[in-house]
């Protein structure tokens, strides 16, 4: 099952929150990377990806392209949506938008898994499937602008 999602068009508060996400990335990446360990697993038709995050970690997501489910099986984050910010602990299971760019402020260490469809089981092929980022480009790649910018301060 493949889909490409639409440009999405934020008014009002959306906007607003989404601008607040984009900016939080930005001063994010002026800082030192945090080791945030993923695993992925795999069932016929599906696919999980958990992260591992440390307590006061802030961190900022990919764009989703397809809807998913999210669980935060452990710990407690401060989530930043396109809606707003709300706190959650575990257990806690919702749904991920396409289009949405999240952000979270780790509370307490924190694990933290979407389950995609799909039969895609190469993980750098899934993130350009699943997500508007390459694998290159997210935590711990070589093409990751905090890498980058920490690499060009030391």
């Amino acid at each position: 099952m493949q889909s490409v999602v639409p440009a999405v068009s934020f008014g009002g508060r959306k906007k607003a929150m989404r601008e607040k996400v984009l900016r939080l990335e930005e001063a994010v990446n002026e800082q030192p990377q945090v080791d945030c360990p993923v695993r992925h697993y795999f069932a016929p038709g599906l696919y999980a990806r958990e992260i591992r995050i440390p307590k006061g970690t802030v961190l900022v997501g990919a764009i989703h392209k397809r809807q998913n489910l999210a669980v935060l099986s452990a710990g407690r984050l401060q989530l930043v949506t396109d809606s707003g910010t709300v706190e959650i602990s575990a257990p806690h299971t919702l749904t991920v938008s396409p289009g949405q760019k999240n952000a979270a402020l780790a509370l307490e260490d924190a694990v933290w898994t979407n389950f995609f469809a799909t039969d895609e089981t190469d993980p750098d092929k899934l993130v350009e499937l699943l997500t508007e980022s390459k694998a290159s480009e997210l935590l711990g790649g070589p093409d990751n602008k905090q890498l980058i910018r920490n690499r060009l301060k030391g």
